[in-house]
């Protein structure tokens, strides 16, 4: 009886196994470790892409939220963009808050961060705008008053549905429970387009909706001007943003997945 010989049998296993592999999605770096190739930094009453004070930096590895260089921190809201756009994915990264907050910031910005998620390009930000319109997945930490459950929805410009009914208030809780200020906890997000958005912390699902898409009532709202220049309300895509409120925070382990049908 013929058989196959045994190093046709170990190839032909091989080679299905880099097929399978080839065809698993992959996480890549967003971040380096070294620098900030990849991002765009937009500070409120600052120019597209000027670091104010070296706001956004890079140490040992770690991206850094800092305001030592800040004499008064005058409303000047940051954000580190993507330069990319995204739809379908997932995000982890893992975040850790140090120091204070800036004495003039307002007072909710204390142990407060987050990532911003289907953001308007930071190049459409006026020059005082403080926040993009998107979808933040908000990281709080324990101020010592309580429960203060961290990945939490805030909505500038946006609102969501849940369980089929719109949701317009600006801040939705998660069940997450509430973390010391000065340990890492890793943040997950599983993006699908407009369909559905998860927040995940330390691999456990806190929090979830349905049809992301900008508030076309609020004239104040960072939405107004991407409604007036013909943007879909309905939140498909956008920027990934990295927050910088007056609190500092360090960052590290941003890494994405696409689920994007190849």
């Amino acid at each position: 009886m013929y058989q196959t010989p045994r190093f046709l049998v170990f190839t032909l296993v091989c080679l299905l196994a880099a097929s399978v592999s080839a065809d698993e999605p992959k996480w890549i770096s967003l971040f380096n470790g070294k620098d900030l190739t990849g991002w765009t930094i937009k500070i409120a009453k600052r120019p597209l892409g000027e670091n104010f004070a070296n706001t956004f930096r890079v140490e040992d590895g770690i991206l850094k939220v800092s305001y030592d260089g800040y004499t008064k921190f005058d409303e000047q809201f940051g954000h580190l963009f993507t330069n990319l756009a995204y739809s379908q994915y997932i995000l982890r990264l893992e975040y850790r808050f140090t120091g204070k907050m800036m004495a003039d910031a307002p007072h909710y910005v204390n142990l407060n961060s987050g990532v911003m998620l289907h953001a308007q390009p930071p190049q459409s930000m006026r020059y005082d705008q403080g926040f993009p319109a998107s979808l933040e997945m908000q990281f709080l930490a324990d101020e010592g008053k309580g429960e203060r459950s961290t990945a939490n929805l805030c909505t500038p410009g946006t609102h969501v549905e849940m369980g089929g009914q719109l949701v317009t208030k600006h801040i939705v809780k998660s069940s997450a429970p509430t973390f010391p200020a000065d340990e890492w906890v890793r943040a997950e997000v599983e993006v699908r387009g407009n369909d559905e958005i998860i927040h995940r912390i330390n691999g456990v699902e806190v929090l979830r909706y349905q049809h992301p898409q900008l508030d076309p009532t609020n004239n104040n709202a960072p939405a107004t001007d991407q409604i007036e220049a013909g943007g879909n309300l309905m939140l498909s895509y956008g920027h990934i943003a990295l927050q910088a409120e007056g609190q500092p925070v360090w960052f590290r382990k941003i890494e994405l997945m696409s689920l994007e049908k190849q």
